[in-house]
């Protein structure tokens, strides 16, 4: 029964759990699909795949055979946290911070446990400290969803309308086209530099053809 039993088998649970409550905490904070409790088991669980897997595999030279699967395997939980809203898509960071939480509750359970902090380390200094980062290095472009509404008389000139968009956006795709009443309504994925943004807003403000967008 104690075959297998190591007192720094605990010792790796306990930081493994530890590491997985920092990672998590910071996604509970920000009320996101992965939390704590999530996080937490993750790296738990990944910590004792691969020691079940060194202590088990280490007659026959194949400790890493059970822990090469988590790498996969924990792919399907990170696919769950990710969506599309529009043009946009939600929940890469959380299943990012999924994927490095496995990989640290595997490094520790491997014994590695330093080589384990120094990573979780600077994945906090990234999570934290990232968005001060951004401020200094803006992205230069947005995605957009853009949805514009006409007169069905002039449906003709939606293309000379079209045009004029094109001339001040890095992208325009046309996705829906609705007919409602006198009215049509057009859907657009839309990028747009973020220099010119305030030039097309006015754009849109000002056209004539235009009764109402939403952008």
């Amino acid at each position: 029964m104690f075959e297998y039993w190591d007192i720094n088998d605990l010792y790796k649970a306990v930081i493994a759990l530890g590491a997985g409550v920092v990672l998590g905490l910071e996604r509970e904070m920000k009320d996101k699909a992965a939390g704590l409790k999530t996080i937490s088991l993750i790296t738990l669980g990944s910590a004792l795949f691969a020691i079940v897997s060194y202590n088990l595999g280490q007659p026959n030279g194949e400790a890493t055979r059970i822990a090469s699967y988590i790498v996969s395997g924990i792919g399907f939980l990170g696919a769950g946290v990710i969506f599309k809203d529009g043009v946009n898509v939600s929940g890469l960071t959380t299943a990012s911070v999924i994927w490095l939480a496995s990989a640290v509750g595997m490094t520790i359970g491997f014994g590695e446990v330093y080589l384990a902090l120094i990573f979780l380390g600077v994945a906090l200094m990234l999570i934290y400290f990232g968005s001060i980062v951004n401020r200094f290095f803006p992205s230069y472009k947005l995605s957009r969803m853009l949805m514009i509404s006409l007169s069905k008389t002039e449906a003709e000139s939606r293309k000379q309308l079209l045009k004029q968009m094109k001339a001040m956006l890095v992208k325009i795709e046309e996705r829906k086209l609705i007919a409602r009443g006198e009215h049509l309504f057009i859907y657009f994925d839309i990028t747009v530099r973020t220099s010119k943004l305030k030039l097309f807003e006015d754009f849109l403000i000002n056209e004539k053809q235009i009764i109402e967008f939403e952008l």
